[in-house]
């Protein structure tokens, strides 16, 4: 058995609404498990999912406010006053600056941008740089992607006479800001079609306001932002997202070009995953680390020179970011082995002196997802004896909730199911790192604790085609409520298992339905090689992509997870030196099995750091690995060995002292003339006599020893002191009456089931046995 690293759950789309998008919408198989799988069951919707336009975007005078906050913007321009559009750090913040700006300079207003700096100023309206931009001559300020929370800053600027216009899509509280306006898609008083845009999706409803039209220029920054604060990509995000793409792939904006060029992204084909993985990442950075007014003015600039200057810089801050990132981690990690040892906790609190906490939500990040638990990583500042950090949570531990339940020790948290911030004295620390564990233990399941892997788009091999894999294109792009399908092939063998890389640390697999073939390739799961045996059957689950190479194209999967429910079955038989075979058994669960007294010796000496066990001696349990070291005296002893210990895997060397097998039983001719030599010599001294004996017969001692006792236990002949002589009034019995002759039979049809016959025979025959003995064990239960 082959265990998945995830528990999975599969569900499978509805075959007759797949059957109805194909035939009514002329699309592939895939396409279509892929719709339904996604709740779009409507033909109605599949048509309007499928063919997108610009009619998808809602007016944007729906939004609360949106009349009041243009009115006093025009007035502003008219009366040549300052505006400041005012951001955050991150891509979300400074795509909706970009946005902003952009619309209010193609108006011909008088407007510059501020973003707070992370550590100096947190997040959010700051009174101290209201009181800058209030100096600076500072009239309107408009906030993008944040300003909801602000409560005091805004009320200080109202006091001081400037107008504040609030544009964003953070949980609204219970109170509101003092602002001019407020433009929130979720707004308590207002009424707007789709509540879950990004902030730089506010800010370009904004823009279209004013300027009376959508600006086509402006979807590709709207994508990137979208993308990036991951947002449910449906309704006008969609639309947004997927036309910011295709006019990026486009773009002569240098920014964009040279964001693509530093990622070592071709232009071209940018998706979704550039966006959230190589060009998001990028204009993070800089916020992440200091200041975020680089990414804007890399996003604005018009000068090629200078967009690939900011963008190598920006390229730098990420890999420092990334090196700081791997830093703090590698050190979480170590602070976790020796906080718990081996037993994690239900939830992991950690906190380091001098941690950057601009990317401590990263690692907090890294941590859930390796360990598969809630993890809260701190930056403790020592001097103000102050701990600050973010926290990641999985499904079914609620973090803010949790959260709120340590109300009396956390002066300032925020966030929602999954992810949270937080600060709180340092002294506070261990009694909120045991007051989670507590809460966890009570809330937290092995069920729950259980990675999930959700699947919905199940496929024969049959269906994957190079032009419907390319042709996914049209249902991009995947993200939150439209994620990236996972696909799931089940029950294929294993034509090909290879280890590949330089350091032999990838999986290629080659699987067949018997039909059909298709190839899979396991990043950093080399090791799984070693647990499987020729001819499993496998199902896998992943990521389908086109693999071209030298000009020609072919589907591949891309391994998420593997399982297979069969005992896998390893032969080493025939390979004498276990130094050749003993390094692929596991170190842990293992149990050495010898069937002979005679083969404990033989193996104790080359196996030195193993405990043999012998057969009959002791009452086995449940074990993963059984290596069967030599040959059992029956099937009967195999059946009762695998009934006790339920193995995921069997290594099977059957080792044979004396192999009878080619030996095989001496024929009646040869056992009717021995019985006559016998009977003529009187007496034969088998000592003294057999070596000359099988000099002239040609027959090997041991032959002649046999055939002897055969003759011997069916009162034949009579041995004494070495001698044997013929009994003449013994009774007329069969050879196979022997007790001699039937080990033998039984020896040699043995040999010739376990280590003679050919892997899939043994293969097979072992199946047989393990599915007998669930059979019985399942029969128990009933």
């Amino acid at each position: 058995m082959i265990e998945s690293m995830k528990t999975w759950t599969i569900n499978r789309p509805d075959e007759h609404v797949v059957n109805l998008f194909m035939n009514e919408l002329g699309i592939p198989s895939i396409h279509a498990k892929i719709l339904v799988s996604r709740g779009i069951t409507g033909l109605e919707n599949a048509k309007s999912f499928l063919h997108m336009d610009e009619s998808c975007l809602h007016d944007p005078y729906l939004l609360f406010d949106m009349d009041k906050a243009v009115a006093r913007i025009m007035q502003a321009i008219e009366r040549q006053e300052k505006i400041t559009v005012y951001g955050d750090y991150d891509a979300d913040g400074v795509t909706s600056v970009t946005v902003l700006t952009t619309a209010l300079e193609r108006l011909g207003a008088t407007v510059d941008f501020k973003i707070p700096n992370r550590f100096e100023h947190g997040y959010g309206p700051n009174i101290e740089l209201f009181k800058v931009m209030k100096e600076a001559g500072t009239s309107l300020i408009i906030t993008v992607d944040n300003g909801i929370s602000g409560l005091e800053a805004i009320a200080y600027a109202k006091s001081v006479g400037m107008d504040v216009i609030v544009t964003d899509h953070h949980e609204v509280g219970e109170e509101l800001p003092s602002a001019y306006a407020i433009i929130h898609p979720r707004h308590p008083e207002g009424n707007y079609p789709f509540g879950e845009l990004a902030g730089v999706g506010v800010a370009f409803k904004l823009s279209c306001a004013l300027l009376g039209e959508v600006p086509d220029e402006l979807f590709e920054i709207a994508a990137i932002g979208t993308v990036a604060d991951l947002v449910p990509l449906k309704d006008e995000n969609r639309f947004i997202v997927k036309e910011g793409i295709r006019r990026m792939r486009k773009s002569n904006r240098p920014g964009i070009q040279a964001l693509a060029k530093v990622s070592g992204t071709e232009q071209s084909s940018l998706n979704e995953e550039s966006l959230g993985f190589m060009i998001g990442p990028r204009l993070n950075a800089p916020g992440r680390l200091g200041s975020a007014n680089p990414a804007v003015h890399l996003l604005k600039t018009e000068d090629m020179m200078e967009a690939v200057s900011i963008a190598e810089q920006l390229d730098t801050l990420n890999k420092e970011r990334q090196a700081l990132v791997t830093t703090i981690a590698e050190e979480a990690e170590q602070a976790l082995i020796e906080m718990y040892g081996d037993m994690l906790p239900y939830v992991i609190v950690l906190a380091g002196e001098g941690w950057n906490p601009g990317v401590v939500g990263i690692v907090a990040s890294r941590l859930t997802e390796k360990y598969y638990r809630p993890s809260i990583v701190l930056s403790v500042d020592k001097e103000s004896a102050v701990a600050k950090g973010s926290g990641r949570s999985i499904q079914g531990f609620d973090l803010f909730k949790e959260l709120s339940k340590n109300a009396d020790i956390l002066p300032h948290f925020g966030g929602h199911e999954m992810a949270a911030g937080m600060s709180l004295s340092l002294e506070d620390v261990n009694s909120l790192r045991d007051r989670l564990n507590e809460q966890g233990k009570m809330v937290m399941t092995d069920d729950i604790l259980t990675p999930r892997l959700k699947i919905d788009v199940p496929l024969e091999i049959g269906e994957i085609e190079v032009d419907v894999l390319e042709g996914l294109e049209s249902l991009r792009p995947f993200g939150i409520t439209f994620e990236k399908p996972v696909f799931l092939i089940e029950d294929l063998s294993a034509t090909s298992i290879r280890k590949i890389g330089a350091n032999k640390n990838h999986l290629k697999l080659e699987l067949t339905d018997g039909e059909n073939s298709i190839d899979i390739i396991g990043f950093g799961n080399g090791s799984i090689a070693d647990e499987m045996s020729p001819g499993v059957k496998l199902s896998v689950t992943g990521d389908l992509q086109v693999n071209e190479w030298n000009g020609r194209k072919k589907p591949q999967l891309l391994l998420t997870d593997l399982q297979s429910n069969e005992r896998q079955l390893y032969d080493l038989r025939g390979i004498r030196e276990p130094n050749r075979w003993i390094s692929i058994i596991p170190e842990k669960n293992n149990l050495f099995i010898a069937f002979q007294e005679a083969s404990i010796a033989h193996f104790q000496a080359l196996l030195k750091n193993k405990h043999i066990h012998q057969f009959g001696q002791v009452e086995f349990m449940e074990t993963d690995h059984v290596v069967l070291l030599d040959m059992p005296e029956s099937t009967d002893q195999l059946k009762e060995l695998i009934d006790q210990t339920n193995p995921k895997r069997i290594y099977a060397h059957f080792h044979v002292n004396e192999s009878l097998y080619f030996e095989g039983i001496p024929s009646r001719e040869q056992f009717g003339w021995y019985y006559s030599f016998l009977k003529k010599r009187g007496i034969f001294d088998l000592r003294k006599q057999v070596q000359e004996l099988s000099k002239h017969k040609g027959w090997k001692v041991d032959r002649i020893y046999f055939m002897t006792m055969v003759f011997s236990e069916l009162g034949f002949v009579k041995i004494e002191n070495g001698l044997a002589s013929v009994k003449e009034d013994a009774l007329k019995k069969k050879l196979s009456e022997a007790p001699s002759y039937q080990k033998r039979e039984r020896q040699i049809e043995l040999e010739n089931k376990l280590v003679y016959a050919p892997y899939m025979e043994l293969k097979n025959w072992f199946d047989a046995l393990c599915k007998e003995t669930a059979n019985r064990e399942e029969q128990l239960w009933i």
